[in-house]
């Protein structure tokens, strides 16, 4: 029997829809949490963590936060001055941005900051 030959009830096709949707879900959760357990075991993440607990620290001056903001919006977005495709140099610049705006406001991540991010990456590589 060919395709277009088959019939199928709106029950059927609804069945199919509800099935689709938990399975989606379900890959949706896991992603994430794979995700979550892969980033914490990344070498920088420890940095990355504690550069956003300090942007969001009310002490942190505005043009701190501005430069790390811009850094990390740089590393993850793909049109950039080395496109991402590159290969090694289109993720080593992006890395590079990072690193050195991490470098120079080094003094504003305070220790509470560093705290903070290992409690958390802790509680993500236990997910």
């Amino acid at each position: 029997m060919r395709f277009w030959q088959q019939t199928a009830s709106w029950q059927d096709f609804e069945g199919l829809t509800r099935r689709r949707a938990v399975n989606a879900e379900e890959l949706l959760r896991r992603l994430r949490q794979r995700f979550k357990r892969d980033f914490a075991n990344l070498p920088f993440a420890e940095d990355l963590v504690a550069a956003h607990y300090c942007v969001f620290d009310r002490e942190t001056p505005f043009y701190v936060k501005a430069a790390l903001v811009a850094a990390a919006a740089y590393f993850i977005l793909p049109d950039d001055l080395i496109p991402d495709s590159v290969p090694i140099f289109g993720v080593a610049d992006d890395a590079a941005v990072l690193a050195g705006a991490m470098k120079l406001f080094s003094s504003h991540i305070k220790p509470i900051h560093r705290e903070a991010a290992q409690q958390t990456l802790t509680r993500l590589r236990a997910q």
